[in-house]
């Protein structure tokens, strides 16, 4: 559903993302994890659509990212580290909104279900200013569901909010595998371990390590492997 091949984006003279290849398979969670800076949402970036690629090639569903751009970006829900919200719309008036701009037939219908499925059926009449950080993140998911796209991207979508909502949020997150190819960037290895299928390691632009969860796991305890990963393990001891 998702194929990346040697797709690497410089700016500069600083090379970003380098030349990394992997695949996600329908119904799949596949974790991009790595320290800031990795290139992880440079990575989501051009898969989205919003940059293209200095180099290499990406697919969704079988359609180029560049060259069928409009049908790749037809086939993703994508939340940003930043959710875009509307803070004067209500909750409903905003996932409508975003439904009409992607052409769903019967957006406000769409829009309530996609609401009801994320437990925000509630506050459907709430002004978006006045929702909590873990409810705007997912509202933000919400409107990257709302035209049922086959692949979710998200970028972050636990960071700034509050443990009992990081829960909240990792149970919507993996119920989504059973219709949907799902891309999820962390820094937090005990995030992918509990959510991931398969965990993608990334450090400066570089894929440095892929596996799953548990085994990846394995590999960091056994031995002083590549300095990143123990920092990412020591990262995950103080998160």
């Amino acid at each position: 559903m998702i194929e990346v091949k040697d797709l690497s984006k410089r700016y500069g003279d600083r090379l970003a993302v380098n030349a990394i290849s992997f695949k996600a398979q329908p119904g799949e969670i596949v974790g991009l994890l790595g320290p800031n800076g990795a290139g992880k949402t440079t990575t989501m970036r051009m898969l989205t659509g919003f940059m293209p690629p200095t180099s290499g090639s990406a697919a969704i569903g079988g359609f180029d990212v560049v060259e069928d751009s409009f049908e790749a970006r037809s086939r993703v829900g994508y939340l940003p580290e930043r959710v875009p919200l509307y803070p004067d719309m209500t909750t409903e008036g905003y996932v409508t909104f975003w439904a009409k701009l992607r052409g769903v037939r019967q957006p406000a219908q769409a829009a309530r279900a996609v609401l009801e499925r994320l437990h925000l059926d509630d506050r459907s009449k709430t002004l978006v200013r006045n929702l909590s950080k873990g409810m705007r993140q997912r509202l933000g998911l919400a409107q990257a569901l709302v035209h049922n796209p086959p692949v979710i991207i998200l970028d972050e979508p636990t960071i700034g909010i509050d443990p009992q909502q990081v829960i909240e949020v990792r149970e919507t997150i993996a119920a989504l595998r059973q219709s949907h190819t799902v891309l999820i960037s962390t820094h937090i290895l005990s995030e992918a371990e509990q959510i991931c299928d398969r965990v993608i390691i990334i450090n400066q632009g570089k894929i440095v390590a892929q596996g799953k969860p548990g085994d990846l796991r394995k590999k960091l305890n056994a031995a002083n492997l590549e300095s990143v990963f123990l920092q990412m393990v020591n990262k995950d001891k103080r998160a």
